[in-house]
Order: C-alpha cells, then sequence, then structure tokens
C-alpha cells in the first residue's frame, strides 16, 4: 500500500510539472479591448473587455502593412510599424502582436529588450545583423553573444528580456517583420534609459557604472534626453 501511495505522488507530482508549464486559458472567448467602461465592459487584463455582443469584424482587422512605419528616432535610420492591442483591440488577451522594421543602409536599433516578450525575427528582404547577449549565470559581469548575419526567408528568435540589436550592414533597404508572444511586449532601449531618464540618474553613478568621463556623460546624456 504505502509502495502505491508513493507511485501515485510521483505520477501525480510529474504531470502536474507540465500541466504549471503552460498558461491559463481565456476565461471568455472574446474579450475586445475597450477604451472606456461606458460599453458594458469589464476589466480584464489591464483593459476592459467589451460587451461580446457588441464586438465586430473590425476589432479583429489591421492594415497598412505594405508601407514603412515612423521613423524612432530618425538619425539610426529605422522605422517600425507597429501592430498591438491599441491598434487591433482584438487582440486583447491573446498574447500575441507583430511589428514591421525597415532599415536604412547602416540602419540600427540600438541595444534593447522587450520584458514581456520573445521575439521571432523573419526577414523579408536585404540583410540583417542581429544578435542577443545571455548572462554568464557564474558569472554575471560576463555574457555571450548569440549573433547571425540573416538574408531574405531567414528567421531568428529572441528569446525573452534578452538584449539586443538588429542592425542593416548592407547598402540596400532592410525589412523584416518581427512577432510577440505578447499583446504588448514593451520595449526598454538601453542608452535612452540610462542617459535620457527623468528625472537623470546622477552623474556619479553613470560615470562609475560605464567607467566614463563627467564630460562625456554629460554630452550623452544631451544626446539621448
Amino acid at each position: 500500500m504505502a509502495f502505491l501511495i508513493l507511485i501515485t505522488i510521483v505520477v501525480t507530482a510529474y504531470f502536474s510539472s507540465f500541466v504549471s508549464a503552460y498558461d491559463l486559458d481565456p476565461l471568455q472567448d472574446l474579450c475586445v479591448a475597450a477604451p472606456d467602461p461606458s460599453q458594458s465592459a469589464v476589466l480584464v487584463n489591464g483593459k476592459y473587455c467589451k460587451d461580446p455582443n457588441q464586438a465586430n469584424p473590425n476589432d479583429f482587422f489591421a492594415s497598412g502593412f505594405n508601407v514603412s512605419g515612423m521613423p524612432v528616432p530618425t538619425y539610426l535610420g529605422f522605422s517600425v510599424n507597429a501592430l498591438n492591442i491599441n491598434r487591433m483591440p482584438g487582440l486583447n488577451t491573446l498574447g500575441v502582436s507583430m511589428a514591421r522594421g525597415d532599415y536604412e543602409p547602416f540602419g540600427l536599433v540600438s541595444p534593447h529588450t522587450h520584458p514581456r516578450a520573445t521575439e521571432l525575427i523573419v526577414v523579408l528582404t536585404g540583410t540583417m545583423y542581429v544578435g542577443f547577449i545571455v548572462p554568464d549565470p557564474k558569472n554575471p559581469f560576463k555574457s555571450r553573444l548569440f549573433d547571425k548575419t540573416l538574408h531574405a526567408g531567414d528567421a531568428f528568435v529572441i528569446p525573452h528580456s534578452m538584449v539586443h540589436v538588429q542592425y542593416n550592414p548592407g547598402n540596400t533597404t532592410a525589412t523584416h517583420l518581427s512577432f510577440f508572444n505578447s499583446q504588448n511586449p514593451g520595449v526598454y532601449v538601453i542608452p535612452f534609459q540610462a542617459f535620457g531618464s527623468k528625472p537623470p540618474i546622477p552623474d556619479d553613478v553613470l560615470a562609475k557604472s560605464f567607467q566614463l568621463d563627467k564630460k562625456v556623460i554629460e554630452n550623452l546624456r544631451k544626446q539621448f534626453s
């Protein structure tokens, strides 16, 4: 009897480990994001949900991805055309979004991270350099770079929250689509977060952290504020 009880506990624990690895199922079929609670809405996942009877096909539709988006910022030579919950309300609670990225020759997305998502990149045209860094688990002051030069038709995945860069090393434009496992992946662009915060991080902290002269910190603050 003791042996049977032990086997039952082990088997239960084994299958429970699989169950715990997955997100919970949605609580309802539709949870179209509503801008305010005036539409008989219920607050779910940080957004109000429309009454499903008031949902319509346009809540699940978006267009305009045949063209590039707005440059952000212009000197980087990169533009983004994003599809998230704010543009397609029907994405609410579905845990998915996407973006189109267009790069001028030598265009760059500075080191950045998506705090709530993994990113899957598919190159449509041109050539792109993509890489992410992973901290050394034994030494947080060291890291390993995973990088690849991609061409049209190639794909590369950036694991959740890893700091990464995207760069066009060629003399022609490049375009990719990025897919995220979050309706709102977020983005932290490291140089802008470090040197452009309001209020600013003290010069002494930045100078010591990056081993830079305070005059350099002052110049960087002007660049990224």
